[in-house]
């Protein structure tokens, strides 16, 4: 008979080596998912058309907002509204304008002087993109669409596809200046 020696057989060494190759392969998996489901999540919130539809929704609400509550154009398909605003808190009379539309995939506000009754009522200053990416941008006067809103508040409807990811904008404001 031989003699006792302490150790590992093979078989042992072979299943323990087993096991530990499904426990790496199993939190191997784990993390990549992990880091996949993060990326994009990140891409996600963080994307083109996430971010332009956040600055559209507030240079709508600011631009909308400052506007005066006596009138407003709007185009008979919904493609751009014009708002009146005052040039400055000394001015009685609303003599500037601000018209979204969309051209060439860009939500842009034309900013101009405002003087109706005369040979040019209106003359541009500057135009502002806003942001890229529109696939549809409609404009109206009532939000729910039964005709019965507010007239003072008009709203946009703003849909974003950057080929990838699509994102409708919905906003409306209440026209504020003015009595």
């Amino acid at each position: 008979m031989g003699t006792w020696r302490p150790g590992f057989t093979l078989m042992e060494l072979v299943v323990t080596a087993a096991i530990m190759v499904i426990v790496v392969l199993a939190m191997g998996t784990v993390i990549a998912d992990s880091i996949r489901g993060w990326q994009k999540m990140y891409a996600r919130v963080y994307a083109d058309v996430v971010t332009d539809g956040y600055v559209a929704r507030n240079a709508f609400d600011r631009v909308v907002r400052s506007a005066g509550r006596q009138t407003y154009r709007l185009a008979a398909d919904g493609a751009w509204l014009e708002v009146y605003c005052y040039s400055g808190p000394s001015a009685i009379t609303l003599d500037r304008y601000a018209r979204f539309n969309v051209v060439n995939g860009e939500l842009q506000i034309e900013h101009g002087v405002w003087a109706p009754g005369t040979a040019t009522p209106r003359s541009l200053l500057t135009t502002e993109t806003v942001c890229g990416n529109v696939s549809s941008c409609i404009f109206g006067r009532d939000a729910n669409g039964d005709g019965y809103g507010d007239d003072r508040s008009p709203h946009m409807e703003l849909t974003l596809d950057d080929g990838t990811l699509t994102r409708t904008v919905v906003s409306s404001a209440v026209m504020h200046n003015g009595s």
